[in-house]
């Protein structure tokens, strides 16, 4: 982690680009304003362009965020809505910034300038919507909301880590292992976001288990692979092979449940039938 990474977008990314590319043909005319400006040794000019440029670009900076909240959203079967609102920020900013390029940068009249900046806003909320506001969450009976989804994260951030500790691993055989349990990891906390319920049940699962490969990942990590004896890489296997076993009985064990609440709820749907 220590060595810097190249940075290539991904598909979240380019997507909030595509999404974010009207926004862009603000900056271009003010870009060109502000060059035109410097070299023609307009400096007060120059300085009220670099505002206006600047304005705009916060607008796209704060845009970015906010449709990657949303696509996050979007994404997550359980979740809450964000809750700094930054796509209605960036409406605000963006009708801030229309009203200082008009009025200030253009001399349009105030009225105008206010007309403009007003439909920059509706516009801006029309082709781009707003920040979602309601809570994907079910009733969890008496489990708190807030203790699923911090359980649910600190297990996915975990697993991010042990997947990018073993990203440099060169022991193929240890790597393909943990690999194959952050698999079945990966299924059972689909399965407990589609029952939530089930959480308090697999939290052994979630902490014990998938913490422990996170500390094993980490301090195999800190060493020179080639300073690790046979011995202890060949308990590192067997380690992972009970894991392995483990995380198999605990999605067997989830199925199971979900198949016995299938059952009840027929049994009581018939009584209500014979009633």
């Amino acid at each position: 982690m220590s060595k810097a990474k190249r940075y290539n977008p991904t598909k979240t990314d380019a997507q909030i680009i595509k999404k974010g590319s009207l926004l862009y043909f603000f900056l271009f005319p003010l870009f060109l304003s502000v060059v035109i400006a410097l070299f023609g040794k307009h400096y007060s000019a120059f300085l009220i362009n670099s505002v206006a440029f600047l304005l705009f670009f916060g607008v796209i900076f704060l845009s970015k965020i906010g449709f990657a909240q949303e696509m996050d959203y979007k994404k997550a079967k359980l979740t809450k809505a964000p809750k700094v609102p930054y796509k209605q920020l960036s409406a605000y900013l963006l009708g801030v910034s229309t009203l200082f390029s008009a009025y200030i940068a253009g001399g349009v009249a105030l009225i105008d300038s206010l007309i403009m900046s007003g439909i920059s806003i509706l516009g801006y909320w029309l082709y781009y919507g707003f920040d979602p506001k309601k809570d994907k969450l079910e009733n969890f009976g008496d489990i708190s909301a807030d203790v699923v989804l911090e359980t649910l994260g600190e297990a996915q951030d975990k697993i991010a880590d042990i997947k990018r500790d073993i990203s440099t691993m060169s022991d193929t055989l240890l790597k393909d292992k943990i690999e194959m349990a952050l698999e079945r990891a990966d299924i059972i906390l689909v399965a407990i976001t589609e029952k939530p319920q089930d959480i308090r049940k697999a939290r052994k699962f979630l902490i014990v288990y998938i913490d422990g490969i996170a500390n094993v990942t980490s301090s195999y990590n800190s060493l020179d692979e080639s300073d690790i004896s046979q011995d202890t890489r060949n308990r590192l296997l067997e380690l992972m092979e009970d894991v392995e076993i483990k995380f198999k009985a605990e999605l067997e064990r989830l199925k199971a449940n979900s198949q016995f609440d299938l059952d009840v709820n027929i049994d009581l749907l018939k009584e209500q039938i014979r009633g």
